[in-house]
């Protein structure tokens, strides 16, 4: 039944989709590289948390921040320690790349901690539900819809009112034309890493609090979900990505109320389906955007 309850679960579904959808195509916007470690960097996020609430003994406001702060800076040492090194290579070259981060990532985590699920300890208010016009709904579902639209906001003030929110929407047209007009590819390229690092450090406390643990493939799912979104949003659109994110929220919740019990459980494969008609029928996405294919070197 669509009602408010469902209506602001599907908003907070479709805002948690954005963000890791937006992250995802920060990077492919630039160096256009599906960067098949961007789930790791959510895996990271998560067990910042466990690591700082179980040694650290850190309050619940600092685990989050160091979720947030180890995301970006694995972000931007996976761009300036693997890709740097490949990027005027073959793009093959860089998506190889991009799996073996993946793999580093995960096998890390596998050989330091364990392979074993871990508990991660998020705040009490997390969990409390709260009623707004007769309609129940988790705590942590409306701070996702708010958290969302303050980064959304900024995110769209850097990229139209600054420098380098204007040098990164130009990279991403023409990245030849305006690195010869003096701006450093490095730059560019690093901020992209970064801001891609905080939109997966934020999704990563909001993921994880959905299990309450982490476990070294928790980044598989996300980072599915990021490309499904952002395939059916737009590849080449930040903005395409947050309503593909929003539009996949929505398709999944719709689907969880329409099909039958016994089907619910191969709604990701519908989801799939859905993928593969968008590649046949409209590949460029919900949002057009015209763009030019070049190598970034």
């Amino acid at each position: 039944m669509i009602d408010l309850e469902f209506l602001i679960s599907t908003l907070s579904l479709g805002s948690l989709y954005a963000l890791l959808a937006l992250g995802l195509v920060l990077v492919y916007g630039i160096l256009k590289l599906v960067n098949f470690a961007y789930g790791e960097y959510l895996m990271v996020g998560g067990y910042a948390i466990y690591l700082s609430a179980t040694y650290l003994n850190a309050p619940w406001w600092l685990t989050l921040i160091f979720a947030v702060l180890g995301a970006v800076l694995v972000s931007y040492l996976t761009e300036l320690v693997a890709f740097r090194p490949v990027r005027s290579k073959s793009p093959n070259a860089l998506i190889i790349t991009s799996f073996a981060v993946s793999m580093f990532l995960q096998n890390i985590v596998l050989i330091l901690i364990s392979s074993r699920a871990r508990p991660v300890s998020l705040p009490a208010f997390f969990s409390a539900r709260v009623t707004i016009l007769g309609a129940t709904t988790p705590v942590r579902n409306l701070v996702i819809i708010g958290v969302t639209v303050v980064l959304l906001t900024a995110l769209s003030l850097i990229m139209k009112k600054t420098v380098l929110g204007m040098a990164m929407r130009a990279a991403a047209d023409q990245f030849t034309t305006t690195r010869l007009m003096g701006v450093p590819a490095n730059v560019v390229i690093s901020a992209a890493f970064v801001m891609s690092g905080l939109l997966a450090g934020v999704a990563s406390i909001f993921w994880v609090s959905r299990s309450a643990s982490v476990d070294p493939l928790s980044g598989a799912a996300p980072l599915l979900i990021a490309f499904i979104a952002v395939v059916m949003g737009g590849m080449h659109s930040t903005v395409g990505a947050v309503v593909g994110g929003y539009v996949y929220g929505l398709i999944f919740n719709l689907l969880s109320i329409t099909l039958p019990a016994s089907m619910i459980s191969y709604r990701d494969a519908f989801m799939f389906a859905l993928v593969v008609l968008f590649l046949l029928f409209r590949p460029e996405g919900i949002v057009k955007r015209g763009y030019t294919e070049e190598r970034v070197g």
